[in-house]
């Protein structure tokens, strides 16, 4: 028996005017992820446990079988671990974003999609101007790492917010805090200055020249400690493979004890090489059980409120991603197809309702949904369930 998990990140929205009170989803055209849910079973998922933030982190954890509640340490450590980066024990990771900041605002939490060329530039003058204060990574676009080494006491203190929460708003009220810890302000310290360095490199004033919002900046946030977590192996003895080109999510998988694979042409973003995921992700499951596939692009149309993008990557999931893998899979096997988490166009930013899931298995029953989106879930066999039960379902049938 063979093991796929296709999540679109953010794909789940609210009913929109413009779409005639109705979601992306029930409007985009997807026959694959309606056969699945035709064919199959369905209901919605709770990724995010009541009192924690509806973010990619904490919901992936939840659908590869790990309840936040109890593993999650934050977002920094498992970019790192999807970096490859080693943490000792008393080492703090912190996702680095590169922003755009005009006037003391937070005009743009991934400055206009700088590239991961671009990004590496601007990386290595921060990295000159504050090696000294701990180490930093490139990853891709505007996603990297920054790991303050055996970090100082008062650090766990801290409290830092995600740029893309807080876009449109003032700078000042969005550093780290408590402001009169002594780890606190020397972050700060360091975000602040970083506009001078940044703004006058060679690489943001071409961007500027030829229309491009500048990198201006960087934003840490997300920090946490190496989590513990066993394995996909120790838990249900499958070995398993992950796709995405977010580190975060490889990381996840990681500290599962997954197989990331890297993928040519997968970008994080609309352009992202959909058919090599799907031929990545049907080789490896010539030598794994499980194999989860993670599209960005539905996610960063949500956060943009495009919700022209956001149809438009649902369908090419759907008919560059999901039909390649069901035309490839061969014998048995089960499939199951969700979100994350919703990042609805009005709001812009992810929020904690159930997402819809579907899962068809060839030795299993169907129930009565005709279509995968949000209203139709609600009436699916499986009702509603919490987020880190999932595999239960899916490696059972």
């Amino acid at each position: 028996m063979k093991f796929v998990i296709v999540v679109g990140d953010g794909m789940a929205d609210y009913p929109l005017e413009e779409l005639g009170g109705k979601t992306p989803l029930q409007v985009a055209d997807k026959p694959n992820m309606d056969w699945i849910a035709s064919r199959g079973r369905n209901g919605l998922l709770k990724t995010v446990p009541r009192g924690m933030e509806p973010e990619t982190d904490i919901a992936m954890m939840s659908i590869l079988s790990y309840d936040p509640r109890k593993y999650h340490t934050c977002r920094g450590p498992l970019e790192a671990a999807g970096m490859d980066i080693e943490l000792g024990k008393e080492d703090l990771a912190f996702r680095c974003n590169l922003i755009t900041e005009e006037k003391g605002i937070i005009a743009d939490y991934s400055a206009g999609h700088v590239t991961t060329e671009e990004a590496r530039e601007l990386i290595s003058a921060v990295k000159g101007a504050y090696g000294h204060l701990g180490d930093f990574y490139t990853g891709v676009g505007y996603r990297h790492l920054f790991v303050m080494r055996n970090a100082p006491r008062g650090s766990d203190k801290i409290k830092t917010a995600p740029p893309h929460g807080i876009v449109g708003e003032r700078l000042s009220e969005h550093l780290v805090k408590p402001k009169n810890n002594e780890v606190a302000k020397t972050l700060n310290e360091m975000i602040l200055s970083s506009k001078q360095i940044l703004s006058s490199h060679p690489t943001n004033i071409t961007r500027v020249k030829r229309g491009r919002k500048p990198a201006n900046m960087i934003w840490v946030w997300g920090q946490g400690k190496k989590p513990r977590m066993e394995t996909l192996a120790e838990k249900y003895g499958v070995k398993g493979a992950i796709v995405s080109a977010v580190n975060l999510v490889k990381g996840v998988g990681v500290c599962a004890g997954m197989n990331k694979l890297e993928v040519p042409g997968a970008t994080g973003y609309y352009d992202t090489n959909y058919e090599n995921k799907a031929k990545f992700g049907l080789k490896a499951l010539e030598d794994h059980d499980l194999v989860f596939i993670h599209v960005e692009a539905p996610d960063e149309a949500g956060h943009a409120g495009d919700v022209e993008r956001k149809i438009e990557a649902i369908e090419n999931i759907d008919s560059r991603l999901l039909a390649k893998i069901l035309d490839g899979l061969k014998d048995e096997y089960a499939i199951s197809i969700l979100p994350d988490h919703p990042t609805p166009i009005k709001v812009r930013n992810h929020v904690s309702d159930p997402v819809p899931f579907a899962i068809y298995s060839t030795g299993d029953q169907r129930d009565a949904v005709k279509s995968f989106d949000e209203s139709s879930a609600k009436r699916g066999s499986f009702g509603i369930l919490e987020g880190y039960k999932l595999l239960d379902k899916l490696l059972q049938l």
